[in-house]
């Protein structure tokens, strides 16, 4: 019998520990020469794609998009993997309609690497940490302008922030657990959530229009669908206050950035801070890039951190990979709908 076919399209595991886990198991491996780090131009794997492939395994990379085009290629192809919590560059409908498996990795490194990574942009816009940082170094000292803003309720009367988060799954709710002892008021909008969910993290459930008109900051922890996407726009800038921020570490689509830059170039809302953006790498023309200290940018990494990344998902995407091989249903599927569809075409069926 031929072992089956795993192409890995953006390896990531530099260690190749998991790759020989692979092949001991008895899969065949086919490494792509792509680096997640370093992505120059619009790629396409389709050509790379053998018609015996079996698995795709790689990272969410909007660039290497996993189409119907690129699955059609391997008539037997049972499962497209991944390293990471996002799917949005896999076509998911297609995939369950094709009966193929997606699987993701929601390790805790990495979805809480996000609420860790969101907390520290909130406290750097609220307590203006690099204008203080570049005034000093030119040279300055104490200024009225560097007056950053108090979190908390305290025993004086003042009765601190409000922190607005829209999303209360993994991220979001470890983010209140985060912020409960810095005595904010935490409202969420979430319709998927049930009430426990806001009772256990001490969570006001608010609707929408709420969240924007009481919030000093709006974080966004939601996932990429079809109801998300610009889910931030003109409309909903304009509710929110004058002094308020915004923090995306969500997905960029969620977010109009054209509306974006309006809303800051005309001081509409006082901040932003971005993590992930609807085209990435950031092009080097992007308006958002002239807008200095109104806004803080990171490269869609705040879940890289040490001890943390993909390493803690190797182990995860590796036994999904084999579990499908050997006809099993593994963890973590993403496209839930299509589990029974997937064991008729492969259940049972070993190819190890």
């Amino acid at each position: 019998m031929e072992k089956p076919k795993v192409f890995i399209y953006t390896p990531v595991d530099e260690t190749g520990e998991s790759h020989r886990q692979l092949e001991a198991a008895g899969c065949e491996l086919k490494l792509s020469d792509i680096s997640w780090h370093n992505l120059d131009g619009d790629m396409n794997i389709i050509d790379d794609v053998d018609v015996d492939t079996s698995a795709l395994l790689g990272v969410a990379v909007r660039k290497i998009p996993i189409t119907r085009e690129v699955m059609l290629k391997s008539p037997n192809l049972r499962i497209v993997a991944k390293y990471t919590v996002g799917t949005d560059d896999v076509d998911v409908d297609a995939a369950t309609e094709l009966g193929i498996l997606v699987t993701h990795c929601p390790t805790e490194a990495n979805w809480s690497g996000v609420a860790e990574g969101t907390m520290a942009m909130m406290l750097t816009l609220l307590k203006k940490i690099r204008e203080k940082d570049q005034f000093v170094k030119e040279g300055g000292w104490r200024d009225q302008s560097l007056q950053g803003t108090y979190l908390g309720r305290r025993q004086d009367g003042y009765g601190g922030i409000t922190i607005g988060i829209i999303g209360l799954g993994r991220i979001g709710s470890r983010l209140a657990d985060l912020l409960a002892p810095w005595r904010v008021r935490i409202i969420a909008y979430d319709p998927y959530k049930g009430d426990q969910q806001f009772i256990h993290h001490d969570v006001e459930r608010v609707e929408l229009d709420q969240l924007l008109a009481d919030s000093d900051v709006v974080t966004l922890h939601t996932n990429l669908t079809k109801e998300t996407r610009k889910f931030m726009g003109q409309a909903e800038f304009s509710k929110m206050k004058e002094t308020a921020y915004l923090l995306n570490a969500s997905r960029g689509a969620v977010v109009d950035e054209d509306a974006l830059f309006d809303a800051l170039d005309k001081d509409q809302i006082a901040g932003a801070a971005i993590d992930v953006f609807e085209e990435e790498p950031l092009p080097k023309q992007s308006a958002l890039l002239g807008l200095g200290n109104k806004i803080l940018l990171s490269p869609h990494v705040i879940t890289f951190n040490i001890g943390a990344g993909l390493t803690t998902a190797l182990p995860w995407a590796t036994e999904h990979v084999i579990q499908a091989m050997k006809g099993e249903v593994p963890e973590h599927v993403y496209n839930e709908d299509v589990v029974d569809r997937w064991v008729e075409r492969f259940g049972g069926q070993n190819l190890l």
